[in-house]
């Protein structure tokens, strides 16, 4: 979608109440299941937060009390989002020091093979002579 486009949209989206934004949405949900237009892939925390809002509204609660209940449940998916972001990263840096910690024993290992041991000191000497 063009930029002047998303902003007109936005624009006008602003100015609503929540009755008629969920209007909107329930719109452009028909327009993708009609044209098979797939959303973009939310995040786990997300597409939770999305069925937590249909049931809500569902429920035909009124808008201003699912619009809360999201603004406090998009808060926590914010949270969760950066708690799995830094449990990824710490994953990722104890992989990477694992690795680097095996081959550095590996280079070591391959290195004392590499060397004799004769009356208590290591020589370069090949294995055999």
């Amino acid at each position: 979608m063009n930029p002047l486009l998303r902003d007109r949209i936005v624009r006008t989206l602003d100015t609503m109440n929540d009755e008629r934004a969920y209007e909107v949405l329930d719109y452009i949900e028909f327009l993708e299941s009609k044209y098979a237009v797939r959303p973009n892939l939310a995040s786990t925390f997300q597409r939770f937060a999305e069925g937590v809002e249909d049931t809500l509204r569902a429920g035909r609660l009124p808008a201003t009390a699912v619009a809360e209940t999201m603004t406090f449940l998009n808060k926590a998916v914010g949270v969760l989002s950066g708690v799995a972001a830094a449990g990824k990263s710490v994953a990722n840096d104890i992989v990477r020091a694992s690795d680097k910690t095996v081959s550095d024993k590996t280079v070591s290992a391959t290195a004392v093979s590499d060397k004799t041991v004769s009356g208590g000191t290591v020589s370069d000497k090949p294995v055999g002579n």
